[in-house]
């Protein structure tokens, strides 16, 4: 195996982030700012539709914008909230692709006006049965303005027969299949959804402010401490919420089903926990940093650091995801007497740019040195243990030990706080072959370490993986990316479709 034929990202990039608020004079600048708090969801792309009532004409009305980059840079100009995002109600969208082309076209949210009405959607997540949705619609006559899989619920629900909007959605919801988590702009209601199997996370909070109550949705609880929300739960797995002004005068979300038995468990996607949210998020109902910490515990029980010498271990996180993992692992280290201490001995920029082509091995050691620089006098001459949540396609991994073997470190441990990663996901990250993924070229984990260069390298296993987290009664988890157990089935061809980016 040829390392380099991997594309340079190691990590697997986070699946998008969607935002919702109902009630609020300024709706669209609280949805800025839900946006800039989950940026690490979605770096490629941003936007934000409002709805408001045109007075002249007697009618709802939507705004937009949106553009590529970050939510600072397509938001710039201030104006935007007060001349052209006006209304009480808004939803917005980070993107990073997983299905379709990084278009301007296919930057969310997806607004239509058809028989019923005004609609705008958000989605995070994949669809599996695209290809089979996609013939069927374009066979009724549908015309497609995007590549992403996100525009077939629009079509879904504009095909619809039923008559009101909750219903035509209701429907669309039925037909897709696949991973989402939905924030929906109605006519005259703000609407939240996951896919019965709940893989991908929302939750819903409350905002009060000098004219009253306003409602959000989001995918993570850190966009509602950002703006000063309550956090009240998180939407159930094949939950439809809808929040409307009835909601705003009695407090009641009304509740609705997607399909009439809900699954005895859910499906939550366990990369949540492990990488794609921040620690200070809520998620499925549980604190993220609380998890990690246990990771990290638990991932020192099962693989701790031990040194003949009894000379002290540095124990350091690759920033900043496998922060909170390290604390527990070099705490638990140490209550198991073998001498530790953490340390930030990489510093990480965040100020790269998103996109860097690397060419060869040394543009891709090049873009490393870009993102995390070194802490010299913790590093050498140093036992040194690298904790990270995950590996993937390991050709960052190998650029960063070489960065640290740089510095003459005494040892070169790493481990990481994730079972190894086989299997393509289908559900929203951006692996989509088994090819690429390091796991499926050695033999042996030992092998895996002599590739990237470390002197020994630990995974988490998945029975102390599913032992930590969160679980039972409803509460499941969808692990494919390293079992192969898929809870949801895919289409054939889906793979084909998927690395269309």
């Amino acid at each position: 195996m040829k390392i380099q034929k991997f594309k340079e990202i190691d990590k697997p990039k986070s699946n998008c982030g969607v935002f919702g608020i109902y009630g609020h004079p300024q709706a669209s600048l609280m949805a800025y700012y839900g946006l800039f708090s989950m940026q690490h969801r979605g770096q490629e792309a941003a936007g934000i539709t409002s709805f408001y009532y045109d007075e002249k004409k007697k009618k709802n009305r939507f705004a937009y914008n949106k553009g590529t980059g970050l939510v600072s840079e397509v938001f710039a100009d201030p104006r935007i909230f007060t001349d052209v995002l006006i209304g009480n109600a808004a939803i917005a969208h980070n993107r990073y692709s997983t299905t379709g082309s990084t278009t301007r076209a296919n930057i969310q949210p997806f607004n239509i006006i058809y028989k019923s009405g005004l609609m705008s959607l958000a989605h995070n997540g994949n669809l599996t049965n695209t290809i089979k949705l996609r013939r069927a619609l374009q066979e009724q006559g549908a015309i497609f303005q995007t590549t992403t899989d996100s525009e077939l619920f629009m079509h879904l629900v504009a095909h619809s027969k039923k008559e009101t909007q909750l219903e035509q959605i209701t429907e669309a919801l039925q037909t897709a299949k696949g991973a989402y988590s939905l924030v929906i702009l109605a006519n005259n209601a703000l609407i939240g959804a996951r896919d019965p199997l709940g893989v991908r996370p929302l939750s819903i909070g409350k905002l009060k402010h000098k004219d009253g109550d306003s409602y959000v949705l989001a995918s993570e609880t850190c966009a509602f401490d950002i703006i000063g929300a309550e956090y009240i739960r998180s939407v159930e797995h094949n939950e439809i919420v809808v929040i409307d002004d009835e909601t705003l005068k009695t407090g009641e979300i009304k509740s609705f089903k997607i399909l009439e038995q809900t699954p005895p468990q859910s499906k939550h996607c366990i990369f949540e926990y492990i990488y794609f949210a921040r620690p200070d998020s809520k998620i499925f109902g549980e604190n993220v940093d609380k998890v990690r910490r246990k990771l990290g515990k638990v991932l020192a029980e099962e693989s701790p650091v031990v040194k003949d010498d009894d000379e002290k271990v540095n124990v350091i996180p690759v920033p900043d995801s496998g922060n909170t993992a390290t604390l527990g692992f070099a705490t638990q280290n140490n209550k198991l007497n073998y001498p530790t201490k953490f340390e930030f001995g990489l510093i990480r920029s965040h100020y790269v740019g998103r996109s860097f082509i690397s060419p060869d091995q040394d543009a891709r050691e090049l873009k490393v040195k870009m993102k995390l620089s070194l802490v010299k006098g913790i590093i050498e001459n140093r036992h040194i243990t690298v904790v990270d949540d995950s590996i993937v396609r390991g050709t960052t991994s190998i650029a960063l030990v070489n960065l640290l073997r740089g510095a003459n470190p005494r040892s070169l441990d790493m481990r990481i706080t994730s079972p190894p990663v086989k299997f393509p996901c289908h559900y929203g990250m951006d692996f989509p072959s088994k090819e690429e993924l390091i796991a499926n070229h050695y033999n042996s984990i030992e092998e895996i370490g002599n590739a990237i260069g470390v002197d020994s390298l630990k995974f988490l296993s998945i029975e102390k993986l599913m032992s930590i987290v969160p679980n039972g009664g409803k509460v499941g988890y969808c692990n494919a990316c390293f079992t192969g157990d898929y809870p949801i089935e895919v289409e054939d061809e889906q793979d084909k479709y998927s690395t269309e980016q």
